[in-house]
């Protein structure tokens, strides 16, 4: 059964080989408990109590509640994979709750890295290069998530109207604006797109054809950014946090920018408020008379 659920998240989900090699050795962790403590090695009759006792084993060996999470994610996924193959009706781990973990701060990636970025790709004008350019401007001037662009169709984009028709989570479709800067290279993407695919009704396609992937846009993300930036983490999620702490920046309101990041509530966009705040007391204390500028 995991090979069948590595082969289903290789081929079907098209996870990275790392990806993979991280679930194998979760999954192949939890199975060796299970050996050692209740000689079984059948994981289709696995109940909660045992998955807890796993739980408490690696709390036992000081590994972090982040970690400790990632791994019974990676068994609650094959769980839901078995479900969806019919081989179990009840995933044992519907009702877990995630170890608490303390929250990080992310780092949002500067307009001084972004431009970097966006003009090392100015060079090339080939199909690949100008795709990428554009998913990178349009994440940036946007802020929209990974699932929505990848999902953007051709017929969503309304030049006359200088908006991006998206569609985002629980059905809820929003406009966001079309930055007159990134028009020229839309155009041109729409321009060499013609060349690999003519029927496919989605905006971003691979060099195949195919409906971009979300593992893909992520490596394209991280692999440019790497070469700028010396930030933990590289993400598509990581320039929406940008352009959302930008814009607060530069005194946006924030309920404008909940309406752009389609956040159902304000207490979602408030987590971007950090950074902006860090920002005005930075501009407070060069400013203020009685502030000590050396602070």
């Amino acid at each position: 059964m995991i090979d069948a659920f590595l082969e289903y998240l290789s081929l079907e989900k098209k996870y990275s080989v790392h990806t993979v090699t991280a679930y194998k050795a979760d999954l192949v962790s939890f199975r060796d408990f299970l050996a050692t403590e209740y000689h079984q090695e059948e994981l289709l009759s696995v109940h909660y109590p045992q998955i807890r006792n796993w739980i408490v084993s690696l709390v036992d060996s000081k590994i972090s509640n982040r970690t400790i999470n990632r791994k019974v994610s990676s068994l609650r996924s094959f769980y839901k994979f078995l479900q969806k193959i019919k081989q179990i009706k009840i995933n044992p781990l519907s009702k877990h709750r995630a170890l608490k973990v303390a929250k990080k701060v992310q780092v949002p990636f500067s307009s001084k890295e972004i431009n970097l970025v966006i003009n090392s790709i100015d060079e090339e004008h080939d199909f690949t290069s100008v795709r990428n350019k554009l998913i990178v401007e349009l994440f940036y001037s946007t802020g929209i998530r990974r699932t929505e662009l990848i999902n953007i169709k051709e017929v969503d984009v309304s030049f006359s109207n200088g908006v991006i028709k998206v569609l985002g989570k629980r059905n809820k479709e929003r406009y966001v604006p079309l930055l007159k800067s990134v028009i020229p290279t839309l155009k041109k993407y729409l321009e060499l797109k013609k060349e690999f695919s003519k029927e496919l009704e989605v905006l971003f396609i691979t060099e195949k054809g195919n409906k971009i992937y979300e593992t893909l846009v992520y490596r394209i993300i991280n692999s440019y950014f790497s070469n700028i930036s010396t930030k933990v983490k590289k993400s598509p999620h990581i320039l929406r946090h940008s352009f959302a702490t930008h814009l607060l920046n530069e005194g946006a309101d924030l309920n404008s920018v909940k309406e752009l990041l389609g956040h159902s509530s304000l207490a979602s966009t408030q987590v971007y408020t950090h950074n902006s705040l860090d920002e005005i007391k930075k501009v407070y204390n060069q400013a203020h008379p009685r502030s000590n500028k050396k602070g």
